[in-house]
C-alpha cells in the first residue's frame, strides 16, 4: 500500500481502532474489578442503553431542540462577531476604548451569567440561544478583528494604484484576507456554542439533551447518562465537521486547507 493511500485511510482506521482498544480495556477492567454500574458501567451496557435511547422518539425531540439552540446561537454569534470585529478593526480609537471591557468579559466565567439569563429570558430556548451565542461570540469577533488588522497596507496601495473599485477590493483583498481568520474563529466558536447550549440546559432547562443529562443523573441511570453524553459528542462532532467542510469550500486556496490536503495525500 502506498504512503499516500495509507495517509488517507489512517484517520478513518486509526481513530476507530483506538476507540475499540480503549473500550475493550474499559470493559475488561470494569468486569475484572467488579465495579458497580452506578459508578462506571461497562461499554457493552452503555451501548445497549444507547440503542434504547436512539429508538426513543422523545430523545430525538430533545436532540433537535439542542441542535436548534446551538445553530441559532452560533449564527447569531457569527453575525455579531463579524459586525463588531470589522468595526473595531477599522476604528482604532474605538477598539482601544472597548478593549478593557472585552478583556473583562472574557475573564468572567460565563456560567455565572446562566442564572441571570434564565431569570431574564425564561426556561425556554431563548436563554440557551443567548448563552450559546455569548460563548461563541468572542473567538469569532477576536479572529475577525485580527483579520481586519492583518490586511497588508501595501496590498491596499496596490489595489488603489490599479484603480480597483470597492467591490473589487472587498472580493480580492478584504474577503480573502479576513475569511481564514473568520473560519478559524468559527471552528472554535461552534465548540463553545455546543458547550453554552448544554450548560444552559443543564443549569436551567426543561428540554434538550442537557436536560436529559440531569434527568438520567437524578434517576441514577449511569448507562443512560453515558449514552446521552455519547449523543452530545456525536452532535458536536457533526456540527464541527460542517464548519470544517465549509472552510474547505470557501477558502480552498488557503494554506490551512491545502496544507492539510497535502499532508493527507
Amino acid at each position: 500500500m502506498s504512503s499516500s493511500r495509507l495517509g488517507r485511510l489512517l484517520p478513518w482506521v486509526g481513530a476507530p481502532l483506538l476507540i475499540v482498544v480503549l473500550c475493550t480495556i474499559w470493559e475488561v477492567s470494569v468486569r475484572a474489578f467488579d465495579v458497580s454500574t452506578l459508578i462506571l458501567p461497562p461499554p457493552s451496557l452503555i451501548a445497549e442503553r444507547l440503542g434504547e435511547l436512539v429508538q426513543d422518539p422523545e430523545v430525538w425531540s430533545h436532540a433537535w431542540i439542542t441542535a436548534s439552540e446551538i445553530i441559532m446561537g452560533f449564527l447569531l454569534a457569527v453575525v455579531l462577531g463579524v459586525l463588531v470585529g470589522v468595526v473595531l478593526g477599522k476604528v482604532a480609537w474605538l477598539e482601544m476604548t472597548v478593549r478593557p471591557i472585552i478583556v473583562l468579559l472574557q475573564v468572567v466565567p460565563k456560567v455565572a451569567f446562566v442564572p441571570l439569563f434564565v431569570i431574564w429570558f425564561g426556561f425556554g430556548m431563548s436563554s440557551k440561544v443567548i448563552i450559546a451565542a455569548m460563548l461563541a461570540f468572542f473567538p469569532i469577533m477576536l479572529n475577525v478583528l485580527l483579520g481586519v488588522k492583518s490586511i497588508d497596507p501595501g496590498h491596499r496601495d496596490v489595489m488603489t494604484a490599479l484603480n480597483a473599485g470597492k467591490m473589487q477590493r472587498f472580493t480580492n483583498l478584504d474577503f480573502r484576507s479576513v475569511m481564514p481568520y473568520l473560519l478559524a474563529g468559527m471552528e472554535t466558536g461552534i465548540v463553545f456554542a455546543v458547550i453554552g447550549a448544554i450548560v444552559g440546559e443543564y443549569l436551567g432547562g426543561n428540554e434538550g439533551l442537557g436536560y436529559m443529562v440531569v434527568r438520567t443523573l437524578n434517576q441514577l441511570d449511569a448507562p443512560g447518562l453515558f449514552g446521552v453524553v455519547v449523543l452530545l459528542a456525536v452532535l458536536g462532532l457533526v456540527l464541527y465537521g460542517a464548519v470544517f467542510i465549509l472552510k474547505r469550500f470557501l477558502i480552498p486556496w488557503h494554506e490551512s486547507v491545502y496544507a492539510q490536503q497535502g499532508n493527507v495525500a
